[in-house]
Parts: structure tokens; C-alpha cells; sequence
């Protein structure tokens, strides 16, 4: 895979003529060049479903006069840039058209939904209808008669249908084929054929050619759908709806699959689809080096406008970021990242009990991602394959009951000096009421109020002794044998028609219900939904606890301090006989409706980091300046100064 990607979308309709007639070979080379692109991905068929070249697999856009898929190739690789090829796979509104008894049928309310071909969308085709043989010979027209360096299929997914042909085959099978579950699992089984026989349609042409199934996100906990593909693209365009807390969790995840990825952000203001729209290079050149930090090489996706000239405007955008990344390609190739803590996602733990229908708490993951950025731990995010024991503290957020495979495994991480974090319903028994681990306290159940009130045994930074409100569900605990570090208090009543006070909630009556907090021999237990909570209400009480309660675990060997702000990131990637610290600065600021987007980027200076390393240390230099720099070393602990961050600076320790 190379660094410097761009997406090339060109999804055009039929209604537009002169497709193609202002490309030009050397413009579209000129692009590349002054965007320090090295992979562009080009369209070989589009959601409309025309081909962009001549075929008999498909037909050629109506507007189209040439064979434009074949001529960016050409263009593309005499300049030593390689092109994947895309083709819509589960859109192809030609096909829709034309075939509608191929369409995806879904459900909702208990009730079948008919497409509705009134308003301007497109439409989901089925892979368990003929519509994938029709698919699979386009596919294999395309590797047998271009020179494509990997295969990219689009809107795809696991998907429960209730079409006709899936209809039957479930009646075939003597199934209900209104029963969700049984549809699911017939989802599962024609996705996996798909995949299966899209390899073996290209493999008997090209074999082993890279192929990547593009669903939006990768499902964390179905290592089996991600090995699918022959690596992975994390599409998380910040201000398209992913945000950015999106990309790094994706990334935390898939950094442990022992595959190549990429995260995949936009040149758009917004989002795909978007002509005119441009983001600051600021912003791209931060997620960019985002991507970098995470281990991952990166695409951009652009738009080509009908007429296929590449618009210059959007690769010199591009550029600003990719010159840069281009300069620290050196420190970024064959990585893996050093971490102290493991997110037990609850999206993978949702799967490892068996419930493939999701998320059970779908805020948990990104407001404990948050929490650890924030407070600059180094951590994985990791399913029930992991190997737990690779870390010292793993956190099970919010909603995760133990079964006793589950049990089976953290006794192993337990037994081998690990410890654990739970908060909310999280350590519970799934069949009983009871905790499973030893923290120190006994369950008596859900709290009666809401809100509820914390007051901690503990200092905190910015924060003083008080009472705090916690607005996420509160559980009720007696202390046993362990260590209380922070109490639970009651509100006077709650709030109703007969009893309110005040504008929101009840004040705090002072009456403790029990610990909030406590510690026993196998870790800390938070007695709320503290991760949900903070993602949904950012108060910072909800991050004072956890850190205070990881910092406890982790007895004084964090591998990483620094004094960086709380809009930073730091990660550690180890590299053959060295190790690289990124740090990263930049805000996002909220603008329009709800839309986060950078713009300044303020540089921050005298940023100090310690890093507790295992092998001697012999220089310290930031990279890609190649500039060393003073360190200390001392008791395992290796010191340095970085005078200034300018939105990403690599420290290299050899």
C-alpha cells in the first residue's frame, strides 16, 4: 500500500453529456504531481451503474466517447502511480431500474419496505439475487482488461433482506423469513459468498490482487469480516458525520489484525458527493498526520467533475498535506504501537457474546477513547481474540456482563498481574445479579434517583471538594474488603410534576447510598455509565475519576507523560531498533449545525514528555528534521524537551 492515496470518486449521471471531454493526460498527471499523490483510485462503474469505458460486461456511460478508466491508468502509471479500480457494488441504480427484482428489501416497524423510487437516492441491490453474477463478470472484465492494482467494491455489508430470492431460500430452508434472526443469518452467508467468489472471480485472473470491501466502518469484534479483505480502509471523513473521535478508535482496533490500513479522510467541507467544498489545509494536514500517529497511510477522497479535468485548487490542498507526509514516509513504515491499557470495545463485546446486531451502548467506546486521549495513555482497542495478557489494565465500559468465556479469559489476564476498570453494569455475572471480580464491594442494584451525586476521597486537577452530579443511571454497592474512593450521595427526591426544585434536577440531601467508587484485589470499579457520560456531557468530573482510578493501576509505569494539552495526542510506535513519539495539536472548532471543522492551527511550545522504556537509549532527534536533541535517562525513564509543536512533530529515539 502507498502513503499518499486519493479517492477519486465520479459518480455522474446519464443526464449529463460530454463525460470526459475536457480530460487531458498531462493535466491529470500535473494533478497527481502537485498533490505528492503515489495511488489514485479510479472508477471503472459508478452508483448510477454506467461503466467509464468500453465494455461488455456493462455499458459505457452514454455521455462517455473514449475509454477514460483506460487512459487514467495509463497516465497515472507512466508517472509511477498506482490505480486501484473501483466499481459500485451494492448500488447500481442502472441495474435497480431495470431489474427491480433484484433490489434489497428491508423491514421496519414489522413491516416490509418497498423501494420508492420518488425521491433522489439510490437503491441497495441484493447479492442472493442474479444481480451478482452480473456484478462478478464486471469485476472480472476489469482485472482481466486493465492493468489495475487492486479492486475497490462499495457499499457492501452484512444486510438482513427479505426480497424474493431471499424469501424463498428461507422458506427452502423451512425458516420464517419474517423472523429478523433468521434473515441475519442468511445475511451473513451471502455476504461471505459474495466475498468468497469475488476473490475467486479475480484470483483466476490476477491472483492474490488486492481487494478491499468498503461498509463505512469496520465492525469491531468480526475479525472475520475485516479478513475479508486483502487490507483495510478506515473511511472516517471528520466532518461527514464520522467526527473526530471516529478515526482514531477504528485505528486502535484494526492496528492489531496484522494488516495494512489506511484511514481514509476528504477533501469536502462536508462529505462525499460534495462539488465546490473544500476544507482548510490545516485541517488535512493534521488528519493526515493523524492517520500517521496511528500507524495508518492515507487517502484523500476527492470528486472528478464530469468533464474530467481535475480541478488544481483540490490538489494543491492535497498537497499541503501529502509534501509533508511524504518528508516522514521514512518513520512510519512497519510499526507496531507501544500500549499500557486495552478498551475492551463494547461494539466487539456486543459480538463476543453473540449479539451481532451491534453496539449494546454505542457512546461507551467513544467517550473512553476520548478519556484516553485526552489524558495521553497509550491503549488498543481490542475484541475477545486479543491477547489480553500483552497489557496491564484493560477497561470493560458500561455494559459489559461476564459470561464464563469471558471470565475464563480476564482470569488468565488477572493471574497474570493484570487489572481491571469496570463502570456501570460492567464485571456484572450475565445470569445473576452479583459481581464477578473482586472490587472491593457488593451489588445491591440500580439506584432509585436520577441523578445522583459523587463526592471522591481523592484530589483532582481543576476540580475540588465537592459534590459532583452524574447524570448516566447509577448502581447501588456495599462496601466488603475494599477500598472506597469516593462516595455515592442521594438527591433530596426526584424530579416529577409533585416534586422538582430548581431548573434541572434536586440538590444533593448528603445521605450517602454507598461507595461510587471503589478498589478491591482485581481492580476499580465507577458505579455510573461513565464512559457514555462522557461522550454525552463532556463534564470533567466523569475524566477526573477515570484517570484518577487507571493511574492507581497503573502504580506509577505509564510509558508515556507529557505535559501536552488536553487537544493533543501522543502515541509511541516501536520501528526495528528504534521508537517514534508523535505529538499532535490542533482544535476543532463546532461551525454551522453541529459540524467540527480546523482551521488555525496555534503552535504549542516546551512540551515536555517522559517515556519509560525498556532498552538503552542512544540519541533522541525530531524527525523528519533530523535535528537531535538533549535527553536524560535515568531509572528506565528517558526526558526530553520537543521547543515546539506545529501540528505534528515526530521524536525519534534510537
Amino acid at each position: 500500500m502507498n502513503f499518499r492515496q486519493v479517492h477519486l470518486d465520479f459518480h455522474t449521471s446519464e443526464k449529463i453529456p460530454g463525460i470526459g471531454s475536457r480530460f487531458r493526460r498531462e493535466q491529470f498527471q500535473e494533478a497527481l504531481k502537485t498533490g505528492h499523490v503515489n495511488s489514485v483510485t479510479v472508477f471503472s462503474k459508478c452508483h448510477h451503474g454506467w461503466a467509464y469505458h468500453p465494455s461488455r460486461a456493462n455499458e459505457i456511460h452514454p455521455g462517455l466517447s473514449f475509454d477514460l478508466l483506460g487512459a487514467q491508468i495509463e497516465a497515472a502509471h507512466e508517472i509511477g502511480v498506482r490505480t486501484p479500480v473501483y466499481l459500485s457494488a451494492g448500488f447500481d441504480e442502472k441495474a435497480a431500474l431495470r431489474h427491480p427484482e433484484w433490489l434489497h428489501v428491508g423491514k421496519s416497524g414489522g413491516k416490509l419496505q418497498v423501494p420508492d423510487f420518488a425521491a433522489p437516492h439510490y437503491h441497495l441491490l441484493c447479492f442472493n439475487s442474479p444481480y451478482l453474477d452480473y456484478l462478478l463478470l464486471q469485476i472480472e472484465e476489469v482485472v482481466r482488461e486493465y492493468d489495475a492494482d487492486g479492486i475497490f467494491l462499495d457499499i457492501v455489508g452484512v444486510r438482513q433482506c427479505h426480497c424474493q430470492y431471499c424469501t424463498a431460500k428461507l422458506l427452502a430452508e423451512g425458516k420464517d423469513p419474517m423472523d429478523d434472526g433468521a434473515a441475519l443469518e442468511l445475511g451473513e452467508r451471502v455476504y461471505a459468498s459474495y466475498t468468497a467468489k469475488v476473490r475467486q472471480t479475480i484470483d483466476r485472473v490476477k491472483p492474490g490482487l488486492p481487494v478491499f470491501h468498503n461498509g463505512g466502518h469496520i465492525q469491531r469484534g468480526r475479525r472475520d469480516l475485516a479478513y475479508m479483505n486483502s487490507h483495510l480502509e478506515l473511511e472516517s471523513l471528520p466532518t461527514g458525520g464520522w467526527g473526530y473521535d471516529h478515526f482514531p478508535l477504528s485505528a486502535r482496533y484494526v492496528q492489531q489484525l496484522g494488516m495494512e490500513y489506511l484511514g481514509m479522510t476528504g477533501k469536502f467541507h462536508g462529505t462525499w458527493g460534495e462539488f465546490g467544498g473544500f476544507k482548510h489545509p490545516n485541517a488535512l494536514r493534521y488528519e493526515v498526520s493523524l492517520a500517521a500517529a496511528c500507524g495508518a497511510k492515507s487517502s484523500v477522497g476527492d470528486q472528478l467533475h464530469p468533464q474530467g479535468e481535475m480541478d488544481m485548487a483540490t490538489y494543491r490542498l492535497i498537497g499541503e498535506a501529502y509534501k509533508e507526509l511524504e518528508a516522514k514516509e521514512e518513520w512510519l513504515d512497519g510499526v507496531s504501537p507501544v500500549a499500557d491499557i486495552a478498551l475492551f470495545s463494547c461494539q466487539a463485546y456486543s459480538h463476543f457474546i453473540g449479539k451481532t446486531g451491534g453496539e449494546k451502548n454505542p457512546q461507551a467506546d467513544a467517550g473512553a477513547v476520548r478519556m484516553l486521549l485526552e489524558g495521553k495513555y497509550l491503549f488498543d482497542v481490542i475484541d475477545g481474540e486479543s491477547d489480553m495478557n500483552r497489557y496491564q489494565v484493560i477497561i470493560l465500559p458500561d455494559c459489559e456482563r461476564i459470561t464464563p468465556e469471558l471470565k475464563e479469559k480476564l482470569d488468565a489476564f488477572l493471574q497474570a498481574g493484570g487489572k481491571l476498570l469496570a463502570s456501570g453494569k460492567s464485571g456484572l455475572w450475565a445470569q445473576e445479579e452479583a459481581f464477578a471480580f473482586d472490587f472491593g464491594v457488593e451489588y445491591r442494584g440500580e439506584s432509585a434517583y436520577s441523578p445522583c451525586y459523587f463526592r471522591p476521597d481523592f484530589s483532582m486537577e481543576g476540580l475540588f471538594d465537592t459534590a459532583y452530579v452524574l447524570r448516566s443511571q447509577a448502581e447501588v454497592t456495599a462496601l466488603a474488603d475494599g477500598t472506597k474512593l469516593g462516595s455515592q450521595e442521594n438527591p433530596y427526591f426526584n424530579r416529577t410534576a409533585a416534586h422538582f426544585c430548581s431548573h434541572q434536577h434536586t440538590p444533593d440531601s448528603g445521605e450517602c447510598a454507598g461507595p461510587g467508587m471503589s478498589m478491591g484485589k482485581d481492580g476499580i470499579y465507577i458505579g455510573w455509565q461513565i464512559f457514555s457520560e462522557y461522550a454525552d456531557h463532556g463534564a470533567l468530573i466523569s475524566k477526573r475519576m477515570v484517570q484518577h482510578a487507571l493511574d492507581i493501576l497503573l502504580k506509577g509505569t505509564k510509558t508515556l507523560e507529557t505535559n501536552l494539552g488536553a487537544q493533543g495526542v501522543a502515541t509511541l510506535m516501536k520501528q526495528a531498533d528504534r521508537y517514534i513519539c508523535h505529538l499532535l495539536y490542533a482544535v476543532p472548532v463546532k461551525r454551522g449545525s453541529g459540524v467540527e471543522v480546523i482551521e488555525d492551527i496555534t503552535p504549542v511550545y516546551d512540551v515536555n514528555v517522559r517515556l519509560r522504556l525498556p532498552e538503552p537509549i542512544k540519541s533522541v532527534y525530531l524527525a523528519p528534521q533530523k535535528v537531535e536533541i538533549p535527553f536524560t535517562r535515568e531509572d528506565g525513564i528517558v526526558a526530553f524537551t520537543v521547543e515546539k509543536v506545529d501540528c505534528h512533530q515526530m521524536v525519534v529515539l534510537e
